[in-house]
């Protein structure tokens, strides 16, 4: 059975927290190939972008895709990133939230790789092993 991520789920929370508490929720984006962004504002291959109601209009939190439509210097965009290259979501006004081990597409392949190569790769990444990625946000 393929286990389930809980990555969109920690996200929906975070931003449910956020306006439930009224607080404005910003996600951090590692761009890539897969996203749809406005690049004139991508900083260091990364991306913040504000997704509270205000901001955006028609916001999809799936388990796959966030995508949303928002303006940028006056001009409506529609912004589609996949659950998997968001890096963190939090509060801008009390800078809390979660943040997530986003691997890039290299490291993606090298991993790949390796796994074909040596089996016992893939005993090493089993969660009982593994550190956790979660950082504590204050």
């Amino acid at each position: 059975m393929n286990e389930k991520s809980t990555k969109p789920y920690l996200i929906r929370a975070i931003y449910e927290w956020c306006v439930d508490s009224g607080f404005s929720p910003y996600i951090i984006v590692q761009v890539n190939s897969d996203t749809e962004v406005p690049i004139e504002h991508i900083k260091d291959g990364e991306i913040i972008l504000n997704i509270s109601h205000t901001a955006v209009s028609n916001l999809e939190i799936g388990n796959e895709i966030l995508k949303f439509s928002a303006r940028f210097n006056g001009i409506s965009r529609r912004i589609q990133v996949p659950i998997s290259t968001i890096k963190g979501i939090f509060s801008k006004e009390v800078n809390q939230g979660l943040t997530f081990f986003v691997k890039s597409k290299s490291d993606i392949e090298n991993s790949q790789d390796t796994n074909q190569t040596n089996p016992d790769v893939q005993k090493q990444l089993t969660p009982s092993n593994s550190k956790s990625h979660l950082q504590v946000v204050k």
